[in-house]
C-alpha cells in the first residue's frame, strides 16, 4: 500500500482541493479499501457551489464523494465474510445507534446515521478509504467496479419504486430529465416508452394534460426527481386518482403545491429520503443483466484531475462523471 492518501477534500464553499491525508486502519469492524471509480453526484456539486444542503452545513475540511466502489486492502479483527482482494460496493449509510428506526428496518430514517460525504462525516473520493464490513458488499464477477459504484443512485430508483408500489403492469411518469434533450434520448435508449420535452414556459395543468395524451390516459405513479416546485405541480395534476406522487429530488424548503387536488382524489403523496436495504438487489439486477446502467457513464476522469471532473458536472455536461481511483487500473 502507498504511503500517501490523495484525497479530494472541500474547506469551504467554491474551496475544493486536492490534499494528502493518511492511510486509515480499519477497526475490528471495518475494512480499509483501495477505492477504484467514484461517481460525482449532484449533492457533491451543491455542497461545493453553496457549502451547505438544507440543515447539512459544512463547517470544516470534508472530504466529497459517496457512489462509490474498491477492492479490500485490509480486514479488521472482527471482519468474517470479506477478504483481501474482494470487490466491494459500498453503502454510504452507516447507521451510529440501534435506535426505533434501525430496530423497525428503516435505518436511512435514523438521525444520527453515518453518511458519508454530509458533513461532518468524509465520504471516500480519496485513494484510501476505510468503512464499515457490513455496509460493503462483495461484487459478482461480472459486475464491473463502475456499476458497483451505480449501485447508489440505482438504489435512490429502487428505494423510490418500493415507497411508490411499482410493479408489473404500473404506467409511470418520471420527471427528471424534460429540459435536456441528450438525457431523453438517453432514457428512451435505457427502455423509456415516450419522452416529453418541457420549456420553462408550459403550464403545469398543460403538462399533465400532454402526460395523458401521450400515454393514454393518466399514470399510476408519478416519481419527481427534480424538486421543482412547477413539476411537483405537474406531477400531482397528471397522477390518475387513487394514485402514487413520490417525491425523489429535493428543492426549496416550502413549495406551492395543488394539495386540495391530490386530497379530493385521493393521490397519496411520499418522500424519499436516500434509501434502505437496497444493496443485495441492486446487485442482483446487474449481476442478471435486468438493468444496464453502464451507459450511463459519459466522462471519466483520473483522481489528479478532480476539479476538471467537477467543473464537467457543474456544467451538466453528459450524464455521469466518474472518478478513477486506482492509478494502476482506470478500467470500469
Amino acid at each position: 500500500m502507498e504511503q500517501e492518501n490523495l484525497s479530494v477534500v472541500l474547506h469551504a464553499q467554491g474551496d475544493l482541493r486536492l490534499e494528502h491525508r493518511p492511510v486509515p486502519e480499519p477497526g475490528p469492524n471495518d475494512v480499509v479499501l483501495q477505492m477504484h471509480s467514484v461517481g460525482i453526484c449532484g449533492s457533491d456539486v451543491h455542497y461545493w457551489q453553496h457549502g451547505r444542503i438544507g440543515d447539512f452545513v459544512l463547517t470544516k475540511p470534508m472530504v466529497l464523494g459517496h457512489e462509490a466502489s474498491g477492492r479490500v486492502v485490509k480486514v479488521g479483527s472482527a471482519v468474517r465474510h470479506l477478504d483481501v482482494g474482494d470487490r466491494v460496493a459500498i453503502e454510504p449509510g452507516v447507521p451510529r445507534d440501534m435506535d426505533e428506526f434501525v430496530k423497525g428496518g428503516r435505518y436511512n430514517l435514523s438521525p444520527t446515521i453515518f453518511f458519508c460525504a454530509t458533513p461532518p462525516d468524509n465520504g471516500n473520493l480519496c485513494r484510501y478509504y476505510k468503512h464499515n464490513a457490513n455496509y460493503c458488499y462483495k461484487l459478482p464477477d461480472n459486475v464491473t467496479f463502475e456499476e458497483g459504484a451505480l449501485i447508489e443512485p440505482l438504489s435512490v430508483g429502487i428505494h423510490a419504486c418500493r415507497r411508490a408500489g411499482v410493479t408489473l403492469g404500473s404506467t409511470v411518469l418520471i420527471c427528471g430529465a424534460d429540459l435536456t434533450a441528450e438525457r431523453l434520448t438517453m432514457a428512451k435508449d435505457l427502455g423509456a416508452d415516450f419522452q416529453l420535452t418541457v420549456k420553462k414556459s408550459d403550464r403545469p395543468q398543460d403538462l399533465a394534460k400532454s402526460v395523458e395524451d401521450m400515454l393514454g390516459g393518466q399514470p399510476h405513479i408519478t416519481i419527481e426527481c427534480t424538486g421543482a416546485e412547477s413539476c411537483i405541480q405537474t406531477a400531482i395534476y397528471a397522477t390518475r386518482s387513487g394514485g402514487v406522487v413520490v417525491l425523489v429530488g429535493l428543492g426549496a424548503d416550502m413549495a406551492s403545491v395543488p394539495l386540495i387536488n391530490a386530497a379530493v382524489r385521493e393521490v397519496d403523496i411520499r418522500g424519499v429520503f436516500r434509501y434502505c436495504n437496497t444493496w443485495p438487489m441492486a446487485i442482483s439486477m446487474l449481476a442478471s443483466g435486468s438493468v444496464n446502467i453502464k451507459p450511463l457513464v459519459t466522462h471519466r476522469f483520473p483522481l489528479e484531475q478532480a476539479v476538471q471532473a467537477f467543473e464537467t458536472t457543474r456544467q451538466c455536461l453528459g450524464i455521469k462523471v466518474m472518478l478513477k481511483c486506482d492509478q494502476s487500473d482506470q478500467n470500469p
